[in-house]
């Protein structure tokens, strides 16, 4: 069963990590796919020939999500492409971690820049279609440590803590033209980045972990297949941890 069917899907961040396993899924359940990132390098390509493979449409964008400017004129690009805007997820985002009394002002503004101010871009712009079209659903990447904070990442877990709130707010002013707005908060999941990790440390987060274990980027891509499809058509202004009993 393809949930997603008919859909058109515009990803931040969408060729690495989370945002790569959210493009295949969604792509999987017969979304059409565009996605963003920053650099045209070997993962974009292989994403979008990835999502060529399984027979729909897709494509990437070169697109700078903290930009105002770059995120408008790829949403307007996207939606001239594919005809519409069903669903958008804002997942681009970076960390700068270190102990405020260490962290840069820069350190500040970057992480904020980029993993908060980025949804306010592309939401503004996603939202004059989804306006039109009565209908669309925003999913915006939180954390759990924007819902319990995180020592050594204040600049990271403020950014998400805020998207929480984005949320909340977008799914009050748009709910009454058929629009919804959710945010989901991963746990300890396993990409390129934690995988760096060694296994002493993977071993002992996991030990914090009811089920034992960290998730995988699936795990938050079948999440928002839910958000995205109309499964969730009653469901608005949440938070969805995904983070295997953590934040419990």
């Amino acid at each position: 069963m393809k949930l997603l069917e008919g859909k058109v899907a515009l990803i931040t961040g969408g060729s690495r990590g989370i945002g790569k396993a959210i493009s295949m899924v969604f792509a999987q359940h017969g979304a059409s796919v565009a996605f963003t990132d920053i650099a045209a390098d070997e993962n974009f390509a292989n994403t979008e020939k990835e999502l060529l493979a399984l027979g729909g449409k897709a494509k990437g964008y070169i697109s700078d999500a903290s930009s105002y400017e770059s995120s408008i004129a790829t949403v307007d690009q996207v939606a001239a492409d594919f005809g519409r805007i069903d669903i958008l997820i804002n997942n681009a985002g970076i960390t700068r971690d270190s102990l405020l009394m260490r962290m840069s002002e820069d350190q500040w503004d970057l992480v904020l820049k980029v993993n908060l101010k980025s949804a306010f871009n592309l939401t503004k712009g996603v939202q004059k279609y989804m306006l039109k079209q009565r209908s669309g659903s925003i999913i915006n990447m939180s954390s759990v440590v924007g819902v319990s904070g995180n020592a050594g990442q204040s600049n990271y877990s403020a950014s998400k803590a805020g998207l929480i709130g984005f949320s909340k707010s977008i799914a009050l002013e748009l709910g009454s033209r058929g629009i919804r707005c959710n945010a989901v908060a991963p746990g300890f999941i396993i990409t390129e980045m934690t995988a760096a990790l060694t296994d002493e440390v993977r071993d002992s987060w996991a030990q914090k972990i009811p089920l034992r274990r960290g998730g995988a980027p699936e795990d938050i891509a079948n999440t928002c297949v839910f958000l995205a499809s109309d499964l969730s058509a009653y469901v608005t202004g949440q938070v969805i941890n995904v983070c295997g009993g953590m934040n419990t």
